[in-house]
């Protein structure tokens, strides 16, 4: 903990104009006041980690026959999944928002009401390890994952550069060990980009993946994030035969109203023309 605390750097409130008589109190956006103070984000994150330690559990007792992982080849519409063998067992988490959350980051982004800066959030990953806590659940569910002898893998996509503060936050936050290039796999590591699959599969060489945990659908298949995928057809696909069998039941989703590819489509994409409503009884 205390190699974490110096890696981190000190937890300071960042330094702010004071608010001029006029100026307006800045304002908790809605989406980080249900995530990261409600106590239904809570109960949803206790929920989904409830979950997938006991799917975890159940697995490893009965060494499934394939891996959660899509085999290279796979596509939307015929995915194939990786044969386990004799591997060992272990899961795969994405860090941001599913073992952790950023609440130094997230609070200095609202206090300031700026949107997502990448020089900023490279600061935040090399200076704020000790303002990061563990999503609900996730210390005790991964507890009782590496007790049944399943190797716990970290996918994420902060920088490779910053792997010991990555791992500093992890640790401080109660979700080690965490080991770069091993248990924790960074964006770079393998391939550039910000592509998971190559990890994925990296990982799948190496082990017989029995769940995979995480916030945004790439963090399952990077199928989902293809740039000519249209919104409604995304949603379709996550819905739908086969991947529709997978949530619960090897993948798990955690929720993340803040930001990510899950925020976009506009009313064509999101609300189906046969299913409007306008009230009809106003001026």
């Amino acid at each position: 903990m205390a190699a974490a605390l110096a890696l981190a750097g000190c937890a300071t409130a960042p330094a702010v104009s004071p608010q001029s008589a006029t100026a307006a109190a800045p304002t908790v956006p809605p989406a980080m006041q249900w995530l990261y103070g409600s106590g239904e984000s809570a109960a949803s994150s206790l929920q989904a980690y409830s979950a997938f330690r006991d799917h975890v559990l159940a697995a490893a007792r009965a060494r499934p026959a394939q891996s959660v992982v899509l085999a290279p080849g796979s596509t939307l519409e015929a995915p194939r999944f990786l044969a386990c063998g004799d591997k060992p067992l272990a899961v795969i988490l994405d860090v941001d928002e599913t073992a952790i959350q950023n609440l130094g980051y997230e609070y200095d982004e609202a206090y300031r009401a700026r949107s997502y800066d990448e020089g900023i959030w490279n600061r935040w990953e090399q200076t704020g390890a000790n303002a990061v806590a563990p999503v609900p659940g996730a210390v005790d569910a991964l507890s009782a994952v590496r007790e049944a002898g399943v190797t716990v893998i970290f996918n994420s996509n902060r920088l490779t550069a910053n792997a010991a503060q990555t791992q500093a936050a992890l640790e401080a936050a109660g979700l080690g060990p965490a080991r770069p290039g091993e248990t924790l796999w960074l964006k770079g590591d393998i391939a550039p980009g910000s592509a998971k699959d190559p990890r994925r599969a990296a990982v799948a060489t190496r082990f017989c993946v029995i769940a995979m945990a995480g916030d945004q659908l790439g963090d399952f298949s990077d199928l989902f994030n293809a740039e000519d995928l249209a919104v409604p057809r995304r949603r379709q696909a996550a819905a739908s035969t086969p991947f529709a069998e997978m949530w619960g039941n090897g993948w798990f989703m955690l929720s993340n109203p803040v930001y990510g590819p899950s925020l976009q489509g506009d009313f064509d994409d999101v609300f189906p023309v046969d299913r409007r409503w306008s009230d009809q009884g106003g001026n």
